[in-house]
């Protein structure tokens, strides 16, 4: 079992070679471009960063099987590098898991010979263990045995989510083994039958009962799905279907972009492995759309000031006190009460680097011994009401890990996007330069 010690030790030596002139993890600031806007790290947001991104993928490792390589759906945050005892596994946490193996990988917070063997562990049972379904997977299993928990669908959206982390593994190890094994994983998938012979993709099918009624036909996290699908090398659906689900537009004090009425995270997971930055389709520039989506949001939490402030805000769904919900705005959705939910803005870093530092800075500043654990940032807190939740979710720290990165090197982005059946689909359903002809 790796150590936080030692993990951090190897990082120590990794920031040490960087700041020697090697490249790979830096504490010097630099200025990134980001909505148009230039932006420039501090160090001391540089070791924000690394803190939430170290700690982050430390939870992936401890929190995974090292017999299969699934990762835990939760785990607590006051562990002390022991497994948490529950065995509900997520499949969306596992992709989110290997690509963290990635992160994990570039900036040497973990031995590199352990993480080649865990990817090869995961992307081994994942191939010929773990049951599936016209290559869907189950959205939650026994982390060891792989048997579906009771009343979990087949997901569309959470395979989604693990092939991503699939097709990022694959191109970034040079390991011959790894490729195969994921090639072989996404090659499987049979999207055609997932669309149950409608327009857009179903939610997701359940042995005793078929296809769920829901479908995935209003913009949200489903772009991952479209182009998944459609860049297939063996199993495609045609370009044309990308136009089928709807982009309603919310309007809300001034700010106008696409989004259903969907918490914030459905404008950052797509876009934590796709790059859509300076790219447009025929409807939109989502990436700028979810630049304006993260302030209209901001602008909502703030328009409770009993409850937020600039130095307290971001709500997405998550646990409360009152178990998990989908929550958050504009327009208000779910029981808000004040929670505040970090990967809200952790997810949004990438969209809005200073502002959404700011905050997730000044939170762990002001809670950080009752909000900030081993593996970061606890899934969400109420100091008002005194509520910490003991529990960090793999979906949430995934989306923080990941957004992280890319503000600080785009490495997610440059990574997947050398898959060719991702860089194809995109070119398929239109994607051009921001403003090119034709």
């Amino acid at each position: 079992m790796i150590q936080l010690s030692d993990v951090s030790m190897v990082n120590r030596r990794q920031v040490l070679r960087t700041m020697a002139g090697a490249a790979g993890c830096a504490l010097v600031p630099r200025a990134i471009v980001f909505a148009g806007e230039p932006w420039k790290a501090s160090r001391e947001d540089e070791a924000f960063l690394d803190d939430l991104e170290r700690q982050g993928c430390l939870f992936f490792w401890e929190q995974g099987s090292p017999n299969t390589g699934q990762i835990l759906d939760r785990a607590r945050n006051d562990l002390t590098g022991a497994r948490d005892p529950r065995r509900m596994a997520s499949i969306a946490s596992t992709g989110f898991g290997l690509t963290a193996l990635c992160i994990a990988d570039h900036r040497g917070y973990l031995p590199h010979a352990q993480i080649v063997e865990r990817g090869k562990t995961t992307l081994e049972w994942h191939l010929n263990s773990l049951p599936e379904v016209h290559g869907f997977f189950y959205h939650f299993a026994d982390i060891e045995t792989g048997k579906r928990f009771q009343g979990a669908e087949l997901s569309s959206i959470d395979t989604s989510l693990l092939l991503c982390g699939v097709l990022a593994a694959r191109a970034y190890f040079k390991d011959a083994r790894i490729q195969s094994l994921a090639q072989q994983i996404y090659e499987r998938v049979d999207w055609p039958w997932m669309l149950n012979g409608g327009k857009t993709f179903s939610m997701g099918w359940q042995p005793d009962t078929g296809f769920l009624d829901a479908r995935w036909k209003t913009y949200c996290e489903l772009m991952m799905i479209y182009l998944l699908a459609i860049g297939s090398p063996t199993h495609p659906v045609a370009p044309e279907y990308w136009n089928n689900f709807t982009r309603p537009v919310i309007h809300y004090k001034g700010y106008d972009y696409i989004s259903g009425d969907d918490p914030i995270f459905t404008h950052q997971y797509s876009q934590a492995w796709y790059d859509f930055r300076g790219k447009r389709d025929a409807y939109a520039d989502y990436f700028t759309n979810s630049v304006t989506a993260t302030r209209a949001h901001k602008a909502f939490c703030l328009s409770y000031p009993k409850w937020y402030s600039e130095d307290y805000w971001g709500i997405t769904a998550s646990d409360y006190a009152g178990g998990y919900t989908a929550w958050g705005g504009p327009p208000a959705q779910g029981p808000l009460d004040g929670t505040v939910v970090p990967s809200a803005a952790a997810g949004s870093l990438a969209f809005l680097p200073a502002e959404c530092l700011s905050v997730l800075r000044a939170m762990r500043s002001k809670w950080g011994k009752q909000a900030w654990g081993r593996y970061g940032f606890v899934d969400a807190f109420h100091p008002s009401a005194n509520w910490y939740d003991p529990d960090v979710l793999g979906i949430d720290q995934g989306i923080s890990v990941l957004m992280a990165e890319n503000l600080r090197a785009g490495l997610v982005w440059s990574t997947f996007m050398r898959n060719p059946e991702c860089r194809n689909a995109m070119q398929l359903v239109g994607f051009k330069a921001e403003g090119s002809a034709g």
